[in-house]
């Protein structure tokens, strides 16, 4: 039986982020945010869902580059196109298409919090305003999805 250090390590070896931000400047906060919590990720930035599209539809053979998780702003730049990434996701084969996906978005409207999870997103997360509150963000997300939750194996559906 595997410990939880080993369930751990597991999820941290060659971890992956994929970031779905089409703003440049939270980019730069979601970096410096990464390089003081999760030091040891590699992030992949896409700013529009061609781009993450072209990318997951690259990796579904690549298992060495797919992400642990998916950070997905629902503004990119309208939230018709958030919608639509997500569901273009979900509808993907596993792996990719169960991946767990954390909404990060300014939003904090119930119709949109609502609908998220209606759509599959695995969390919703409001986007911190100050740069202290960004660095908690980050510490619980990797707390929570890379040193608590038990993510499955890659598993590929032919």
């Amino acid at each position: 039986m595997k410990s939880a250090h080993n369930l751990i390590n597991a999820n941290f070896k060659n971890a992956k982020l994929l970031i779905v931000e089409d703003d440049d400047d939270q980019w730069l906060i979601i970096q410096q945010a990464m390089r003081q919590c999760m030091s040891e990720l590699t992030a992949q930035r896409v700013a529009t869902l061609e781009q993450a599209m072209t990318l997951l539809e690259d990796w579904r053979y690549q298992e060495w580059e797919i992400p642990k998780l998916i950070l997905l702003d629902l503004y990119l730049p309208t939230n018709a196109t958030g919608w639509q990434l997500l569901k273009q996701i979900r509808a993907m084969p596993s792996p990719i298409g169960t991946l767990p996906i954390v909404m990060l978005t300014s939003s904090v409207d119930p119709i949109d919090i609502k609908d998220a999870y209606q759509l599959g997103v695995s969390a919703y997360v409001v986007k911190p305003i100050e740069f202290a509150d960004w660095l908690t963000c980050f510490r619980e997300l990797r707390t929570y999805w890379l040193e608590t939750v038990t993510l499955p194996p890659i598993q590929y559906e032919l």
